[in-house]
């Protein structure tokens, strides 16, 4: 595929459901005294890239980061290894805001069994107190997938992946 060849939509949603089942663990960027602080997570999606599930400790510097600014940034990326061209790997970055997804919520059971069909030795975590399952709400979703191959999303309509296209520049003034 060329730098200049768009992928179809469907060919953009196989891509990136395939990056988050094969990468398990992402970025969770929040802002301390307001500057972007990253922490390593485990998470699980919804039904699409709108929903993202985490089990986060309420003692963890990024819990407390969301008590005070919801504003989340979630960030995937391919791992890099020898032969690869680090510019290229994939990548999905998701901005949005997170809030705690109650017990008594509807969905909470299934995202709960979701996560631990994921992640089974988290089990132990859902008994201790300080420990909740937030959901991030996502706007907006950019997705890379190579030179050229940069897609982008908004949680109205999930599923439409638009070809994000270089800037023009207006021609130089005489």
């Amino acid at each position: 595929m060329s730098i200049s060849d768009e992928m179809s939509n469907e060919e953009v949603q196989a891509a990136w459901g395939r990056l988050v089942e094969e990468v398990r663990t992402g970025v969770l960027l929040t802002l301390r005294n307001g500057h972007p602080f990253g922490s390593h997570v485990p998470y699980v999606f919804g039904d699409d890239w709108s929903r993202v599930y985490l089990h986060l400790s309420r003692l963890a510097f990024h819990t407390q980061h969301l008590l005070a600014d919801a504003r989340i940034s979630l960030f995937i990326a391919e791992p890099d290894k020898p032969g690869k061209n680090p510019l290229a790997l994939q990548r999905l970055n998701l901005q949005g805001e997170a809030v705690i997804l109650p017990p008594t919520d509807e969905w909470y059971e299934t995202v709960k069994q979701r996560y631990l069909a994921k992640f089974p030795p988290s089990q132990m975590m859902f008994g201790f107190g300080d420990f909740a399952l937030w959901e991030l709400r996502m706007s907006h979703a950019h997705l890379v997938l190579g030179f050229g191959q940069a897609y982008q999303a908004h949680s109205t309509t999930p599923g439409q992946w638009h070809h994000q296209k270089p800037e023009q520049k207006a021609p130089a003034k005489s």
